[in-house]
């Protein structure tokens, strides 16, 4: 057992997001699964007013604003998964302009929060998964929304730098799996000469390894779990993985019976027949 992990154990009052589960912050997630963006706000908010010097509060805020704007443009469906061009290249359109400057503020915040931890400890757990997640979101946002890719390559590249770090300590992170994984799957499915342009500092690009990867998430993550699952459908539903992506979609959709995203998505994997 890591040092961090026992401190964050044995201590009253304190809670280690990265390495043990908060209900609280897992109660916001939900809300943020079942596109309740305000009232997960509300929950991190509130977490966050009683753990102030945590990175992870903010994490949690950025990530609400990205899943409601992904969630507003369709991104998290099979319809833009199974669209090469939107899939490669980007949404059409621009996204909310308001949204993306919280998403931006809330990413800062996270980077001047960890980056006090670091003063004290350079290779600080907490630190570390935020900066990997923050990254990894910034990434997201930036290829898929923003659609700048080389600017979106290399949070991607930070991403992985940071989770490589992190995992090295403690594999039991099993949220920071993620970065990784939708870096291998997203670079591995670009064409040969695109992934001979893009080879960098460990990542690339395997589709096989990064759906393991996000599964490694899905199956163990914390917080990220459904977003695990929903990414590992729809990437299994690219590889024509129909089984693979039912399962998961029908385990979403009884987690939250209340999601219309995720029933239209499990109507979807069913109206096609099991290629595993």
């Amino acid at each position: 057992m890591s040092p961090i992990v026992d401190f964050a154990r044995e201590t009253p009052g304190v809670e280690s997001p990265a390495f043990t589960t908060v209900p609280e912050l897992s109660a916001g997630f939900d809300l943020l699964y079942e596109q309740r963006f305000a009232e997960a706000r509300e929950a991190f908010a509130g977490w966050e007013s009683r753990n102030p010097e945590e990175p992870f509060g903010e994490v949690a805020v950025a990530a609400s604003y990205l899943f409601e704007e992904l969630s507003r443009q369709g991104v998290l469906t099979s319809d833009f998964f199974l669209n090469e061009k939107k899939f490669l290249r980007g949404i059409d359109g621009s996204p909310d302009p308001g949204r993306m400057s919280h998403f931006r503020d809330a990413l800062a915040r996270v980077r001047e929060l960890a980056g006090e931890r670091q003063k004290t400890n350079p290779n600080d757990g907490e630190a570390l998964l935020a900066l990997t997640l923050a990254a990894g979101m910034e990434s997201d946002a930036e290829s898929i929304l923003q659609k700048r890719h080389l600017a979106g390559l290399k949070q991607m590249k930070k991403a992985n730098g940071y989770a490589k770090k992190l995992l090295a300590q403690h594999p039991e992170a099993t949220d920071a799996y993620i970065a990784p994984g939708i870096a291998n799957y997203i670079i591995g499915s670009q064409s040969a000469g695109s992934r001979f342009v893009l080879r960098f500092d460990g990542i690339h690009g395997d589709k096989k390894l990064g759906m393991e990867q996000v599964a490694r998430t899905a199956e163990n993550g914390r917080y990220l779990r459904p977003f695990a699952k929903i990414i590992l459908a729809l990437a299994a539903r690219r590889e024509k993985q129909n089984g693979l992506a039912q399962r998961l979609f029908r385990e979403l959709s009884q987690q939250y019976p209340d999601s219309e995203l995720f029933a239209s998505e499990y109507a979807k994997a069913m109206s096609v027949a099991s290629g595993d």
